[in-house]
């Protein structure tokens, strides 16, 4: 791996917010659910492992702004879900030291019989804020949200739009202390969109959060980070500043690119 020494041990330890220390991530693949039932009872259950994360060390400091690149498979959303607690590591230690709000599935966690105003205060409660909390924050959400009287209607009514405008705007407002978004988000029209984008600007820029910004674009996260690390196959192969890490992800996969090309070339599969 490919790294910078100011990301390494330089740094004091108790603005460390994030930490992953020789984490690993194994998946068990069974071939049928009968050999996933014959596994909680028995060592004979057939599978096959998948390493998603292999022996992943890194730490981000409070108020740090970072991209994590990588194809599909290279193990982003695996860190992202060790992070925010809906999976565990196999092996290792991981630290996260801060209220964590991550802009990734927007419509979990809403009651479909509640009207949009009670989903705010059942998912900020979720989120450990107590109703004084969420009281407080109230009007903007709703006002981020703009969803006009369907804020007092049943979430099951809602077109699956609505439910991640009401959802970002939840995760936006309750002040969060590190922010996770995934790029392949998409909320709404492209005037809200453009409203998300100012909005995660605001916060990366003028609020001491940390931020950690999944993507498959250079051009984005050179907007909005300093630091960006490169993934590939669950394992981290540069981390440092975030124009040589874009160029590093870039050549990655341009090198990807043409070593396709020679081996359809070489099996006889043309492509236009």
């Amino acid at each position: 791996m490919q790294t910078e020494d100011k990301n390494k041990g330089n740094l004091m330890m108790d603005k460390t917010v994030i930490r992953f220390d020789h984490v690993t991530k194994m998946y068990k693949l069974f071939k049928s659910d009968r050999q996933r039932f014959k596994s909680l009872f028995s060592k004979q259950a057939t599978y096959k492992e998948k390493i998603a994360v292999n022996d992943l060390s890194f730490s981000i400091q409070k108020g740090e702004s970072v991209a994590l690149f990588g194809k599909n498979g290279a193990g982003k959303s695996t860190i992202l879900k060790m992070i925010t607690g809906v999976t565990y590591p196999t092996s290792g230690e991981i630290i996260v030291n801060g209220r964590v709000s991550a802009l990734l599935e927007l419509t979990a966690g809403f009651d479909p019989e509640f009207t949009g105003r009670e989903n705010i205060y059942f998912r900020g409660q979720l989120m450990g804020l107590s109703d004084a909390e969420v009281r407080k924050l109230e009007p903007e959400i709703i006002e981020f949200a703009d969803l006009g009287d369907y804020i007092d209607q049943p979430v099951r009514t809602y077109s699956s739009g609505m439910k991640a405008r009401l959802g970002f705007a939840i995760n936006v407002s309750i002040e969060p202390e590190i922010l996770i978004v995934d790029e392949a988000l998409s909320v709404g029209d492209s005037e809200f969109k453009k409203k998300c984008t100012e909005k995660i600007n605001h916060i990366v820029n003028e609020e001491d959060v940390t931020f950690l910004f999944v993507t498959h674009s250079t051009g984005v996260a050179k907007a909005f980070c300093k630091r960006g690390m490169v993934m590939r196959l669950g394992t981290l192969l540069f981390d440092g500043d975030i124009e040589e890490a874009a160029d590093f992800y870039q050549k990655m996969l341009e090198e990807d690119a043409a070593r396709i090309a020679r081996i359809k070339k070489k099996r006889g599969i043309f492509t236009e």
